[in-house]
């Protein structure tokens, strides 16, 4: 799925497919904003996205991706 990090004072923003589900991705922003430390996401190429919770301005989750199949799969 994708998930876009929008950065307070930042123009912009942090996009990046991860293997996670919306509800695991929703608890991790859940949990870091009140902790007030920081939040801890991965991409599908094992990358890592830390970012402290103090600085998040937003956090946009899409839909679950469906493979796609012909041309737009480039």
């Amino acid at each position: 799925m994708e998930v876009k990090i929008g950065i307070q004072n930042v123009a912009r923003e942090i996009v990046f497919e991860s293997d996670e589900d919306a509800e695991t991705v929703t608890k991790a922003v859940s949990e870091a904003l009140a902790s007030g430390g920081v939040l801890s996401l991965s991409d599908v190429k094992g990358r890592s996205v830390i970012i402290p919770a103090a600085v998040l301005g937003y956090v946009e989750v899409g839909p679950e991706e469906q493979r796609r199949v012909g041309f737009g799969a480039l």
